[in-house]
């Protein structure tokens, strides 16, 4: 077992494991922490606590020092360099005439470097900025491109839910999110409907996706045949989470309905409709769904690799 803490930078944001040594932490407690680009301010969001040795990827770096007064007072004034840096940096790009949105600036802890971070809809060449910014500043400077995802959770909002949104609260890393995942959970696919703030599918339709996919494991799809106490039907509703299924029967006479629990029943034939078959989606609508799935798809590869 390895003694261990856990130290956010920045509020959402990852939580990264460090060595504490022989220091005790309690959460909210301020640590300076060595870190690959160097000294960095952090929060203590998980405090002591062992954990088995094979959950660490890679050795620890230690803790270097509770924050001083005079660390918070530091990084106190990296926040207000921040807000002027964001201004220069704005005027910068008018000057330059590019076609970029700048976000957010973030001063490294040691002022060894100042990072800006922006959007854009294709790549920009940047290089005169830099030069004006680091003649400016006498520091290394680095314009990182980030996805609208990180664009929304670095401003802020509510979602339809009327909730803060998790990328804002908690929500630390983006996963993939696909089409799929609003099907399998009976949601319309309505692009509207389904789109968070930041245009790309909405996170929250990864959160149950696992206990739909178990389920849905017991259950058939509608269009499937199936022998139920009172004969053969055909599957026309699936209510996954109660595992409940609304059956089409035919006694010769009338055509009626009813409802079976899915242990109930057995499966005579699968269905062979696609997965939108039985959905009222325009054409355009599904395009727009696919283009929102697949640039979902490469926002998350290109967090992964910065």
């Amino acid at each position: 077992m390895k003694n261990i803490i856990g130290v956010r930078f920045k509020k959402p944001g990852k939580i990264y494991f460090f060595d504490p040594g022989e220091l005790k932490m309690v959460k909210g407690d301020n640590v300076i922490v060595e870190t690959t680009l160097g000294k960095e301010f952090g929060e203590v969001i998980i405090p002591n606590r062992l954990i088995p040795e094979d959950k660490i990827v890679s050795p620890l770096k230690k803790i270097v020092r509770i924050a001083t007064t005079k660390d918070k007072k530091h990084q106190e004034e990296n926040k207000e360099k921040e807000k002027q840096a964001f201004k220069v940096c704005e005027d910068k790009i008018k000057k330059h005439k590019l076609n970029m949105n700048l976000i957010e600036v973030e001063y490294k802890f040691d002022n060894s470097k100042i990072i800006f971070y922006f959007t854009a809809d294709g790549r920009i060449d940047f290089r005169d900025l830099v030069k004006d910014l680091a003649a400016i500043f006498k520091t290394r400077i680095e314009l990182r491109q980030i996805g609208v995802r990180d664009e929304v959770k670095r401003i802020g909002g509510n979602g339809m839910c009327g909730r803060e949104l998790c990328c804002c609260s908690f929500l630390s890393n983006f996963e993939t999110v696909s089409i799929k995942m609003a099907k399998e959970q009976n949601i319309s696919l309505n692009p509207s409907k389904i789109s968070g703030n930041c245009g790309r599918l909405m996170c929250c339709l990864k959160y149950e996706q696992e206990n739909y996919e178990e389920k849905l494991k017991r259950l058939p799809k509608v269009g499937a045949i199936v022998k139920t106490p009172d004969g053969e039907g055909e599957v026309c509703m699936v209510e996954i989470l109660k595992e409940m299924v609304k059956v089409k029967l035919n006694d010769g006479e009338d055509i009626f309905y009813k409802r079976y629990n899915a242990n109930e029943i057995k499966l005579i034939r699968d269905s062979d409709r696609n997965d939108t078959e039985d959905e009222d989606v325009g054409e355009e609508e599904l395009e727009e769904l696919k283009k929102l799935e697949k640039l979902d798809e490469l926002e998350v590869k290109n967090e992964e690799e910065i």
